[in-house]
């Protein structure tokens, strides 16, 4: 018998037109020969919609999309129920359940653990990381602390919050000049897709860059800028992980932002695999693994690298934890030019999915003297 597959989109986060997109490739993709496929949509307030007939509609910037039709009121439940997502339509008492979730909500309450959470309560399988994973990955502090924990290089940065940037404004800029200096990159450290990154290339305008930045989280990170390529590769797995080979970002843009990965078709240029040298691409990849590892990630995750271009450097910039599926989105292209094409790269994840649920079920739950 057939599993049922609940591809949950849109969400309540600045990614949600990024994830709409991404998902009408997934949804379309899903072998269904194996899996049957539900999609159910998030709207901009949280609430949950399964789709009775999934349609697609196209987006002046974002090309195919899956709409995202709201019709009745429907409860999700957080009760263990036989492994299986349920969610209740309170006028008609319509039911709809699904096996497993593939995810595909990027950014806040999507890639945060906020969903993983839910998912783990509700018993049901789900692609991706868990709940901490999600967490660490999402938190660009708290992956820079882990990863420098580990030995792991990542660009020299300094943290700022709301009230720290409220309270001293001008003893923040000085420590920029003293520490960082110029230009530099601001960004908030739990959005993703490039969403409210500045690059800042003066004094003069770097309390407006970082208060806009601020408008997207509650701290930000100060990220001192490098004359670098960017180098990404895919991780995929749970407790044995495997890396993709590397590909790089050519952006046409000044950096990779918003635009050039999602909007703009000519906004970079993407060179699979990356010239570079065999044995130090391996060092990045085994990094990229280690990176994997001291997360806590499982099922899959986008790790980039900066290399400098002065000195050879490498550098890891970020995590991934759901990155990009759309027609362009390195990820998927990147285990698609090591072999792995991307309906098989879905039904991969389906399992892992299923695999990790069928280990934390072996956990015992009670203690008994």
């Amino acid at each position: 018998m057939k599993k049922t597959v609940g591809v949950l989109y849109g969400g309540k986060s600045g990614e949600h037109e990024v994830s709409r997109c991404s998902a009408a490739s997934v949804f379309s993709s899903i072998d269904r020969a194996r899996f049957d496929v539900v999609a159910i949509g998030v709207d901009r307030d949280g609430r949950w919609y399964p789709q009775e007939l999934a349609s697609f509609t196209e987006d002046p910037a974002f090309g195919r999309v899956l709409e995202l039709k709201k019709q009745g009121t429907w409860l999700v439940s957080h009760f263990a129920s036989g492994d299986r997502l349920v969610m209740h339509e309170t006028g008609s008492g319509r039911t709809v359940a699904v096996d497993v979730v593939f995810p595909i909500i990027h950014g806040t309450t999507g890639e945060d653990g906020t969903l993983q959470g839910l998912l783990e309560l509700a018993s049901v399988p789900y692609v991706g990381p868990g709940v901490l994973g999600s967490s660490a990955g999402m938190d660009k502090d708290c992956t820079k602390r882990l990863l420098l924990e580990q030995g792991i290089p990542v660009v020299p940065l300094i943290t700022v919050s709301r009230l720290e940037w409220k309270t001293g404004t001008d003893a923040i800029l000085a420590k920029i000049d003293a520490e960082i200096g110029y230009p530099f990159f601001v960004k908030p450290a739990n959005a993703g897709s490039s969403v409210g990154i500045h690059k800042v290339k003066d004094r003069a305008s770097a309390a407006e860059k970082i208060a806009d930045s601020l408008r997207y989280d509650t701290k930000v990170l100060i990220e001192k800028s490098v004359s670098c390529r960017e180098i990404e590769c895919a991780v995929l797995g749970n407790e044995s992980p495997r890396a993709s080979i590397l590909g790089e970002i050519i952006p046409s843009h000044e950096f990779y932002s918003y635009e050039a990965k999602y909007i703009d078709a000519e906004g970079a240029k993407l060179a699979i695999p990356a010239p570079l040298d065999s044995e130090y691409a391996g060092k990045i990849r085994a990094d990229a693994v280690k990176a994997f590892k001291a997360l806590y990630l499982e099922g899959l995750s986008r790790i980039d690298f900066f290399v400098e271009k002065d000195t050879g450097r490498y550098y890891l910039n970020e995590v991934n934890t759901l990155p990009g599926f759309t027609s362009i989105s390195m990820y998927p292209k990147l285990w698609e030019q090591s072999g792995l094409p991307y309906g098989a790269l879905l039904s991969e994840l389906l399992e892992l999915a299923f695999a990790r649920h069928a280990e934390r079920k072996n956990i015992e739950t009670k203690f008994l003297r």
